[in-house]
């Protein structure tokens, strides 16, 4: 075991006074199998103009050359009522995201008016596939194959059942090459939606993972900042505000005694700019290395200095062989009696302090005693500085105690695993 007294507090010094979418969501038990949320309207058209328009020429135009390519005895020539027809349907597609299940159903209906009337086929049914299409992938798969199977059973009654109460008049059956034609390409449309529909559904699940991601690092890199924050800054204060107080107290009667004060003022301070400025350009320049190094036990003679600018004369006791950290926990380590020494000059009574380091067989144990008692100028059990203990030794697995201890004073006691490759297993 080796021990090391830090130097001695200064004159005077202990008599100082001690000193942070769219729209509501559908309730549950109304979804329907299958249902996933809309994409947002800024990021698709509200209303499908282009397509719709699209569909429009092509079943007026498409129409004009099956009428010319069918003999009058098979089909009725397109009429202004069938013209009505093919321009009621892409009128309906309008609307298929807003209202895709009336959007599908409209245009089945429309197309199957159409079928019945006895008009050329043509690309009359480009309507539906594109309304099943959106209803698909929106996710009213249900919807969707009842619209498609109403059409074709409807089909099949009109070609086969009612063809000769339906015009053209004598009209023979239908085929039912055509009926299997028809069968196989709304198929064709369920699985090429469901596939749509699954591409779109893992897509947005990747975004919102993504997002999680960025939110989860965002608020670890906040809390990693407010520890640092915290940390610097209440025990460089802490000591600043100590000297304040001896300096105005000894200003007049031991100007030099009342210069070191001030001395010892203007050291923390620089000290506590100088890591401050550190943590601030890890979020102006993300990507870049610190310029220095981050703090580790191997300053512990540094705090015990700090400590003893104060009055409080800090012990380190070192047992085991010492094992070399990781700079993240070798930071954690150093933090955890940096506010350990902060706490027991801004909330105990006593002037000394003993920190015992134990390596051992997997962990390493830090120990801080004091030994009291509470001045009661501010909370000793669940501050800011205990939460922010805990959270830097349980980020590399450890954990930390913190409380009275037998025979008075308090005591905090944390436990950092070492790296498997030095010191074994970590601790679970």
């Amino acid at each position: 075991m080796v021990s090391t007294p830090s130097p001695s507090a200064a004159p005077g010094a202990g008599a100082a006074a001690p000193v942070a979418g769219t729209g509501p969501a559908r309730p549950r038990w109304r979804r329907r199998p299958g249902w996933i949320p809309a994409p947002p309207l800024r990021g698709r058209r509200r209303v499908p103009w282009a397509t719709s328009a699209a569909v429009f020429v092509l079943q007026q135009a498409g129409t004009g050359f099956a009428a010319h390519n069918e003999r009058a005895a098979e089909a009725v020539g397109p009429d202004g009522a069938a013209r009505l027809l093919l321009t009621l349907g892409p009128l309906l597609l309008l609307a298929r995201y807003r209202l895709p299940r009336t959007a599908l159903f409209g245009t089945s209906a429309v197309t199957l008016a159409y079928l019945a009337a006895g008009y050329p086929y043509g690309p009359v049914l480009l309507g539906v596939v594109v309304a099943g299409f959106a209803a698909l992938v929106a996710g009213y798969r249900y919807a969707t194959w009842s619209a498609l199977g109403m059409l074709w059973l409807g089909n099949l009654l009109v070609a086969h059942a009612f063809h000769r109460l339906l015009p053209p008049g004598g009209d023979p059956p239908g085929s039912w090459g055509t009926d299997l034609f028809m069968l196989v390409w709304m198929v064709a449309l369920c699985t090429a939606g469901e596939l749509a529909r699954v591409r779109r559904a893992e897509r947005e699940r990747r975004q919102r993972e993504t997002a999680e991601a960025e939110r989860r690092r965002a608020d670890e890199e906040r809390l990693r900042i407010a520890r640092e924050l915290h940390d610097v800054l209440a025990h460089s204060i802490s000591v600043i505000n100590v000297q304040a107080g001896v300096g105005l107290a000894l200003l007049d009667s031991d100007p030099a005694q009342a210069r070191t004060a001030l001395t010892t003022i203007k050291t923390a301070s620089k000290e506590a700019l100088g890591e401050v400025r550190q943590v601030l350009d890890t979020l102006r320049a993300p990507g870049d290395a610190p310029r220095a190094p981050a703090p580790g036990l191997d300053r512990l003679a540094e705090l015990s200095e700090q400590a003893a600018s104060v009055g409080l004369r800090v012990t380190t006791e070192t047992e085991g062989a010492p094992v070399p950290l990781p700079p993240g926990a070798d930071l954690a380590a150093f933090r955890v009696v940096q506010e350990a020494l902060t706490n027991v000059v801004r909330h105990s009574g006593s002037r000394t302090a003993l920190v015992r380091i134990r390596y051992g067989a997997v962990a390493m144990e830090l120990l801080v005693d004091d030994e009291g008692p509470a001045t009661g100028t501010g909370p000793t059990g669940g501050g800011n500085g205990l939460v922010g203990m805990r959270e830097r030794a349980a980020a590399f697995g450890g954990t930390v105690e913190a409380g009275p201890r037998p025979g008075g004073g308090f005591r905090v006691l944390a436990t950092i695993p070492l790296p498997p490759e030095e010191g074994g297993a970590p601790l679970q």
